[in-house]
């Protein structure tokens, strides 16, 4: 693997079969932090994935809890943006199979659904934040702002 990536510049191929490039090494670019988003509602998935990588964050979305399960990004991610309402497993049962196993992971819920009984439990297992769609874009990147620094 390299480390640095190269810039375009003059190259030709010597008769030996050897690359001779004039070309300059510009640093990598710095690694981007990621979050994981889980929505069944695709529209809603694509949006906050455009919001977030237009703040520089990496972004890798699911439609469900099992697959994100299944991905094992939950060690690489810096937070997770969990829909409460999702097919299968909830994104509270999420959040708390995620705390059983150990992980540190911040999250913030969104939901369509506010109910009373569901973000007081939210509140209580340790969210960062719990978002009702629609919701002001700079309240979630707050949220995650707030994870980072704690």
């Amino acid at each position: 693997m390299y480390n640095t990536i190269l810039n375009s510049g003059a190259a030709r191929l010597r008769r030996s079969g050897v690359l001779e490039c004039s070309c300059t090494a510009i640093e990598p670019p710095k690694t981007m932090d990621l979050v994981a988003i889980v929505d069944d509602d695709v529209a809603m998935l694509k949006s906050i994935e455009r919001l977030l990588q237009a703040q520089d964050y990496a972004t890798t979305g699911f439609a469900s809890a099992e697959e994100f399960l299944e991905s094992g990004i939950a060690d690489r991610a810096i937070g997770a943006v969990l829909d409460i309402h999702l097919p299968g497993m909830s994104g509270i049962e999420l959040f708390r199979h995620l705390r059983a196993a150990g992980s540190k992971l911040p999250v913030v819920f969104i939901t369509a659904f506010d109910e009373k009984a569901t973000r007081a439990e939210a509140v209580a297992l340790g969210c960062v934040d719990y978002l009702e769609k629609p919701f002001e874009t700079n309240r979630l990147t707050e949220a995650l702002e707030r994870s980072r620094k704690s």
